[in-house]
Parts: structure tokens; sequence; C-alpha cells
């Protein structure tokens, strides 16, 4: 096996972990509810007046990332909306592996078919994982802070990842990062200090008039170190989900797939001047 295939099969190991709970179904491209969800029909209602997109993390795609969090705030009286982006020429039913510049495009296109759908003003953005972090190039570079309220990151990895330390490997591997580059770009800018999070990155995290909520486990073994995916700016919420509940022992995967006190963490941000307070009982609510 040459040298820089074993650094790739951990790697590649470690970045599925995220998608471990979300393998797709046969049944994905119809699954959605029609109600609610990826219903064009939805109005907002004066009380949730943005309607939200769902952006899904790397492997995944836009309806098993959100079979559990979709719902929930379809029941808060939401209008709800998901997306693929990031799809590989080839590849089925796994997406985010594209170049991320690119998959924010796709972004700006659908939040715009939304907004028309709608008649909305602005959107709310809920992400996980590089759903979480994509977003921001829209928001930076295509326009979209003008059309986006509220952004929330579920794991996001903000300024990449080193995948506890294995990404740092690469250099001694030649032709171990071209080849991620080459199948899936999506997942080479993500590594921390690529060219990507590098142009993201630079002059601050946040643009103004967009209001920001990361939500990060200290168990996380994808986004590593944990506290990377949090933002700095005037208008940034970083929440740990451990400072809310202890017994939360959600790792990446599991923050964005099924857990109910970051999908608590997540609604209050959405509406702020309702907010409750979040603890270990919220995964009741």
């Amino acid at each position: 096996m040459l040298p820089w295939k074993r650094v790739l099969r951990p790697l590649t190991a470690l970045l599925l972990t995220a998608a471990v709970a979300a393998l797709p179904t046969a049944a994905h491209a119809a699954s959605a509810p029609s109600t609610g969800w990826n219903d064009y029909s939805c109005k907002p209602s004066a009380a949730h007046p943005d309607p939200v997109v769902l952006v899904h993390g790397t492997f995944a795609n836009s309806t098993d990332n959100w079979l559990v969090l979709a719902p929930y705030l379809e029941a808060r009286g939401y209008c709800v909306f998901s997306l693929d982006y990031g799809q590989l020429p080839g590849v089925p039913l796994v997406y985010g592996l594209g170049a991320i510049d690119k998959s924010a495009a796709q972004l700006q296109t659908y939040v715009d078919t939304v907004l028309a759908a709608t008649g909305a003003a602005k959107v709310d953005l809920v992400g996980h994982s590089q759903g979480g972090m994509m977003p921001r190039y829209y928001l930076k570079f295509l326009g979209g802070a003008a059309k986006v309220d509220t952004f929330v990151g579920i794991a996001p990895d903000n300024h990449g990842t080193t995948l506890d330390g294995l990404t740092k490997l690469l250099p001694y591997f030649p032709g171990a990062e071209d080849v991620i580059s080459a199948t899936a770009p999506g997942l080479a800018d993500q590594i921390a200090g690529s060219a990507f999070l590098t142009k993201l990155n630079a002059g601050g995290d946040t643009v103004p008039g967009v209001h920001y909520t990361v939500i990060a486990t200290r168990y996380d073994e994808v986004v590593t170190p944990y506290r990377s995916q949090f933002l700095s700016g005037s208008d940034v919420h970083n929440v740990l989900i451990q400072n809310l509940c202890s017994l939360d022992l959600s790792e990446h995967a599991l923050l964005g797939l099924t857990d109910r006190i970051a999908f608590h963490e997540v609604a209050n941000a959405l509406d702020p001047a309702h907010a409750t307070t979040t603890n270990c009982l919220s995964a009741l609510s």
C-alpha cells in the first residue's frame, strides 16, 4: 500500500463518521413530507415570517440529515425547506462533496427560489457540519447577507478540521492532498489551512446584518479541535451544548441529526423574542 493511502484510509473513516447516522434511504427523493417541509405553497406566518432553509452536511442529503429537525421546526409553525448541493457525477444520494464555492452558488439559487415561492423578504439558514460553514461564503461573497436574517451552524467546521491531527500528516505523503482535491474537492476545502478557508475567514468571521449562532459539542470527533467551530463577531452567540446539559454526550453526527437539546437552541436562535431556557429537560420538549 502506498504511504499516502495509509493516511487517506483513516481520514475517510473519520469523515464518514459524520454521516453514519444519515445514510440515505432508497426513498430519499420523495421522502420529505408534503406539508410544511419542502411545501412551496407554504406561506410564512406573522409569528415566523422567515422561511427556514436547512443545509445538510458532507456525505448527507436534503432529507436524511433533517428527518428529526425539519418536523420539529414544522410543528413550531415554520415553513421549512431543504436543498441538495455539492453533487459529484455518478455519486448518488451522498452530497456535499463538490467544491464549496460552487455549493454556495447552489444555495444562492435555492434561497432565491424559496423567497420567490413564499413571498418572504428573508430566510433563516440552519446547517449541520459543512452546511454550518458553507453558507458563510454565500453571505460574504454572493450577496446572501441581504437575504438572510439568522444563520445557525450545528457542529460547523468554520475554521476547518485537523481530524484529530491526521490532516497535519498530509504534507509528508506527496500526492495525497491532490488525490483528495481531484476526487472530492469539498473534502479538501474543509481541511484546516485550505485556500478556501483562508479566503473565507480573511477579514473576519461574520458580515453585518446577520445574526449568527454556533452550537458545538466537546465530543466532536470530526471537526477538531471543537473550539475551532466558534465564530468571532459582534452578533455571534457561541454555544457549547455541555454547558447547557452536562449529560449530553452527542458527538458530531448526532448533534445535528437527533439532539433535541441542540434543536431547542436552534428554536431559540430563530425566535429569540420567545426563547426559553435550554437544559437537559429540553430533550423532552
